[in-house]
């Protein structure tokens, strides 16, 4: 099989399990009865419930943006150019929250400012009914939605602060402090990163539904939600997810034409990057940073294991759910495998250019990540819910389409990152043997990337695991996940068994972080 032929058949099996569905879906939601109809469409547009969502989507979604840059960036900072103690600690905690399924956090959150938690038991109830006022509703949803996304942003400071050339910044030093440098000629440099990570945010939140249906905050993933598996209307459902894929598909344009070539166009500077002596400030900046990772990450988790800190719970909820924990297992890991397959090729694509339209291959992908997962998986159940495709529908298969759609723009990337780093050399000179396309692939091109193979399995096998949203809505009987039982069974189980559930989750879901961490410890 030829190299195009093989792309090709690559980019045609991804349209159809990922993009078809979302046609699907909302061609089929301009029927009515069999007849075209824009009534769904134009009630959306005239109820003021509708408008009072779109605000709370994206007033939540901008103001977790701006303040997950306000902090992180600095936070970057000190941890990517400064002699700070204990960066690498520091940056393997404020990860974990992004990892883990995000309702986690929320959970644990009730049961320290809930009714019955810690603060309730420490202060009164009467200032846990604050503190409950405050959780639940777009403050604590702000709150719990920066501590996921935050590591997003530190992540991409740290990364572009690493391609900075270093003499820029030694001569800016001529002329004033650190504080100057950073200011007029490392801030202005990593900016396209800094934007980046902004967009990415702001999808994140965009799409989010573990964390504001956990904490009844009113947005459009939620919406889509409920009027789909709550109330059974696909047209209301599929029209209360359009105006969250119009809003995605405008910031993905917008990326494409200003961000997309500054972004791409940055390699690590070959010299060793220039660092901060916090001199008198080093003990107090560590302090600050110690308490704000303890408020953020420790505290939450920390609640967790103390209320699951009995014998019973831990037995109760592994035999309840060791059927679930076996199927995340095997789901994730199965997907991960398909996923980084379809990585492979396409990121083999976005790298080499192998046709002109690699760039929108990979503009499919990533609208499709940054589509919410409810919009998939309405979509999935909407193409594969017929007589005749009635085995995928009801099987496991119809998970793996729906992680396939969302996360293999994650590979995609990861894999054109990889090429990049290789050497042309070898392929063309067994091209120019006439050594075939496949053999070149198993003996030349996977030996070359195997780490980053590694390093996107494990990325991509940690997302399906804490993956909510496409599962909650496409699972089909007997075929649930960890994420999905943890959330079904929030409602009417005991605190004690939820929680010791909660952590075999984040136990489970942090394993891979450590390895993936020992792969990578070298980049470090």
């Amino acid at each position: 099989m030829s190299k195009k032929l093989t792309i090709l058949i690559t980019i045609f099996l991804f349209i159809v399990i990922g993009l078809v569905p979302v046609i699907a879906m909302f061609v089929k939601s301009l029927f009515v009865g069999g007849h075209f109809s824009l009534e769904s469409y134009s009630l959306l547009f005239k109820s003021r419930q509708q408008w009072h969502l779109l605000f709370n989507s994206l007033f939540l979604a901008g103001s977790t943006t701006f303040i997950t840059v306000l902090l992180g960036v600095p936070l970057g900072i000190l941890f990517g150019k400064t002699d700070l103690p204990g960066k690498k600690i520091f940056i393997i905690l404020f990860v974990i929250p992004l990892v883990i399924p995000s309702y986690i956090l929320a959970i644990a959150w009730f049961y320290c400012l809930g009714r019955s938690g810690i603060v309730s038991g420490l202060f009164g109830r009467e200032i846990a009914v604050v503190t409950l006022n405050f959780l639940f509703g777009f403050s604590g949803t702000l709150f719990v939605l920066v501590s996921i996304c935050l590591p997003v942003v530190i992540i991409f400071t740290i990364t572009y602060l690493r391609m900075i050339n270093p003499k820029l910044e030694e001569a800016a030093k001529l002329s004033g402090q650190w504080f100057f440098v950073l200011r007029k000629i490392s801030i202005p440099i990593i900016a396209p990163g800094i934007f980046l990570s902004a967009l990415i945010v702001f999808i994140l939140a965009l799409g989010e539904f573990g964390v504001p249906s956990s904490l009844r905050f009113d947005v459009f993933p939620v919406e889509s939600f409920i009027q789909f598996s709550a109330f059974y209307d696909f047209n209301a459902a599929t029209a209360s997810a359009m105006p969250l894929g119009l809003i995605i598909l405008f910031i993905l344009v917008a990326e494409r034409l200003f961000l997309r070539k500054k972004t791409t166009q940055m390699t690590i500077a070959k010299e060793s990057i220039l660092k901060i002596s916090l001199g008198k400030a080093k003990p107090f900046l560590f302090i600050a940073v110690c308490v704000f990772t303890c408020i953020t990450v420790v505290v939450p988790l920390a609640i967790l294991v103390k209320k699951s800190f009995v014998l019973w719970a831990y037995k109760e909820a592994f035999i309840g759910s060791i059927d679930s924990i076996i199927r995340s297992l095997l789901y994730a890991s199965a997907g991960a495998t398909l996923i980084v397959v379809f990585g492979f090729f396409l990121g083999y694509l976005l790298e080499h250019r192998t046709f002109r339209f690699s760039y929108a291959a990979d503009s499919i992908a990533i609208f499709l990540f940054a589509l919410p997962g409810t919009i998939i998986g309405i979509g999935l159940i909407t193409l594969w819910n017929t007589r005749a495709t009635n085995f995928i529908y009801a099987s496991a298969v119809i998970i793996l389409f729906g992680y396939i759609a969302k996360y293999t723009a994650l590979s995609t990337r990861f894999m054109a990152v990889t090429f990049s780093q290789v050497s042309r050399s070898m392929e063309e000179a067994a091209q120019i043997l006439e050594v075939g396309w496949i053999k070149r692939v198993w003996g030349i091109l996977v030996p070359l990337v195997r780490k980053g193979l590694i390093s996107t399995w494990l990325v991509v096998f940690i997302f399906c695991l804490r993956d909510l949203d496409i599962t909650m809505i496409v699972y089909p009987p007997a075929h649930d996940t960890l994420a999905v039982r943890i959330f079904t069974l929030m409602a009417n189980s005991p605190e004690e068994i939820i929680a010791a559930l909660c952590v075999i989750m984040a136990l489970i879901t942090l394993l891979p972080l450590f390895i993936l961490g020992l792969v990578t410890i070298k980049r470090w």
